[in-house]
């Protein structure tokens, strides 16, 4: 009767932490982040009617901006779409870059005021 006892016992933690355990994320809840923190590129929204700095072309293109060095590229789409494609080929379409050219973003740092100065 006693080994009954400590087994109904022992059974009955088992199952209370199984319930903590289950209901432990509706009380607090994992953080959900709605985009990852190591993006290092910035998407313009839209296309645009670009030339590569050489006068080699003059395309339809996604501006993208690499926020690590300030490098701007165009990927051509070919069509107003936001995406690469091709209107002759029913196949999916690759695009290239190229630069555009460069912010210095390295400069935005020269022209911090001081702390202690007012204005």
């Amino acid at each position: 009767m006693n080994s009954l006892r400590a087994t109904n016992l022992l059974l009955a933690a088992v199952a209370l932490l199984l319930v903590v355990l289950v209901l432990r994320p509706f009380r607090e809840p994992d953080p959900v982040f709605a985009q990852s923190p190591d993006t290092d590129y910035f998407f313009e929204p839209g296309t645009f009617l670009v030339r590569a700095p050489d006068n080699s072309q003059q395309v339809y293109a996604k501006v993208v901006v690499d926020l690590r060095n300030g490098r701007v590229w165009a990927f051509p789409t070919l069509t107003p779409q936001p995406y690469p494609s091709d209107p002759i080929y029913n196949k999916p379409q690759t695009s290239h870059p190229f630069q555009l050219g460069r912010f210095a973003l390295e400069d935005t740092k020269k022209f911090v005021p001081e702390a202690g100065a007012s204005r």
